[in-house]
């Protein structure tokens, strides 16, 4: 799967490993698991999906982890994305907002020894201030504007990267914290569920 993704988009070697040691057919329904390794995205729990692998392996290239310590999760659904990201930073916070998917993939970090992973049932739109300020920040689902909040939990010099409603389509923004300004980036189209307030 690592080698197919290679095939359409350039990875760095750490990003490739990553992709590799994560166990995929974990993270997907057991009706789906013969299906786990290919590079679509894939109905989980609560009508929500589990985005594509080679959607998660593009994120977590924008995210520029080299030198990085933490990074929140806006949405993390399946778990999948986290437990990615938990290979290359020290510590990964993520926040869920459907309880089923929450407890699902406490339970699969559990299971997996994914130990540096902490998960938290919220309205990630809030981002997590106890553990704030991170080094990097990513949107698991696209939103149609950044609430300063989260900017405000991210380290000077640190990157946020987004899916982006505008004008009707969905697009990848990366976003640099320059002091107090927020440079942005364009960096490609994409398609991801939405996000949405409040808890369920």
């Amino acid at each position: 799967m690592a080698e197919e993704i290679a095939r359409q988009f350039t990875l760095d070697s750490e990003v490739f490993e990553a992709i590799c040691k994560v166990r995929r057919e974990e993270f997907v329904p057991n009706g789906f698991r013969h299906q786990a390794f290919s590079l679509d995205a894939l109905p989980i729990s609560a009508k929500q999906w589990i985005s594509s692998p080679l959607t998660v392996a593009k994120m977590t290239h924008y995210l520029d982890h080299k030198g990085c310590d933490s990074v929140l999760e806006v949405g993390c659904g399946s778990g999948y994305q986290a437990a990615v990201l938990s290979q290359l930073f020290r510590r990964v916070f993520t926040i869920e907002r459907i309880s089923v998917l929450f407890n699902e993939a406490k339970s699969k970090f559990s299971s997996q020894e994914l130990h540096n992973i902490h998960v938290r049932f919220d309205d990630g739109q809030f981002g997590w201030n106890e553990y704030a300020p991170y080094d990097r920040i990513l949107f698991s689902a696209s939103t149609n504007s950044i609430p300063h909040d989260l900017f405000r939990q991210l380290k000077d010099g640190g990157v946020l990267v987004a899916p982006i409603d505008e004008n009707g389509e969905q697009k990848i923004y990366r976003f640099k914290r320059e002091g107090n300004s927020i440079i942005p980036t364009y960096l490609e189209g994409c398609e991801f569920v939405p996000i949405l307030e409040g808890t369920a």
